[in-house]
């Protein structure tokens, strides 16, 4: 089995850009990419639900996961998702479809693997299942995807998948420092690093051992992240202070995303417009357009600070 080794830090969930026409923005995805990569993240998941993937075909999943992977040209690694099916058959084969686009990890997402209503035990049984129809070279990890309902996996079964030693990543959407705190214990000196979503636990997280950040923020200042994970540990009071911010920044998430994160890509240069697949009929008013860029100038502030 080929071990990988992924680096911590910040791993932004990528946007997907659209043209007029409802297709694919390739020129302006080729913007985003460098724009992450100049701002110091670690990684890209690819294909997530920021990334509309459920309003996405399995081809043009495939095609943005490719496109991804061979722009960023190995400067740092690649991750996707895309197994939105509902049976298990179905997942193996988007599973190895999408290993063959060359990214670095295919991520599976736990919400599809059981129904809201049942066990974890029927949880793990396919978990097993497409293990065994899955090439052991090819590496796996875990998206707690809120979306259709949201199944966190629980320190009991973390303890179990760890055992398989076939994944390197789990996106972690529990929000709970506690249960944080158990998933690092059962996955300790084992492939699988856990990367927190959520940014009011974030620095809290970050000083329990988990080993970065991966959320929706990254998308309106991935930089001020990359700070956080990389000075935790350096300056405790100021990335205190950043803490703080960020979680007050964070509750903009709540406003017509991802839509709102198109838009703030306008003040950062990034030629794009912000039609979404997901809720496409939900405009985003003025006040919200003023709210995002009254976000961008406060940042300014910390900027100068930080760097």
């Amino acid at each position: 089995m080929i071990k990988k080794e992924f680096p911590g830090g910040v791993w932004p969930v990528m946007l997907t850009l659209f043209t007029e026409d409802n297709k694919i923005d390739y020129e302006a995805m080729e913007q985003l990419i460098e724009w992450y990569i100049r701002n110091g993240v670690d990684g890209l998941f690819a294909v997530c639900q920021s990334s509309e993937m459920f309003y996405l075909s399995d081809e043009e999943s495939l095609e943005l996961a490719k496109f991804v992977k061979e722009k960023v040209n190995n400067r740092i690694p690649v991750i996707a998702s895309g197994n939105t099916a509902s049976n298990l058959n179905d997942h193996i084969i988007q599973v190895n479809e999408m290993a063959k686009t060359g990214v670095d990890a295919v991520i599976l997402i736990t919400n599809r693997f059981a129904q809201e209503n049942e066990s974890d035990e029927v949880f793990l049984s396919n978990i097993y299942a497409l293990l065994d129809q899955i090439p052991e070279h090819i590496p796996l990890g875990f998206y707690e995807c809120p979306y259709p309902y949201k199944r966190t996996i629980s320190p009991e079964v973390l303890d179990e998948i760890v055992k398989t030693e076939r994944f390197y990543f789990l996106k972690d959407t529990c929000c709970d420092i506690s249960e944080i705190n158990e998933k690092l214990k059962v996955s300790k000196d084992s492939n699988l690093k856990i990367y927190n979503a959520n940014t009011a636990t974030l620095l809290e997280s970050l000083n329990s051992g988990v080993d970065g950040y991966s959320g929706v923020m990254a998308n309106f200042h991935p930089d001020l992240y990359v700070w956080l994970t990389n000075n935790f540990n350096k300056d405790k009071e100021l990335a205190s202070k950043l803490q703080n911010v960020l979680s007050m920044c964070a509750l903009i998430e709540l406003q017509n995303y991802p839509k709102n994160a198109k838009y703030n890509l306008h003040f950062e240069g990034i030629n794009c417009n912000i039609l979404t697949r997901v809720k496409k009929n939900q405009t985003l008013t003025n006040t919200q357009k003023l709210e995002i860029r009254q976000l961008f100038d406060h940042l300014k502030a910390y900027r100068e600070v930080l760097f």
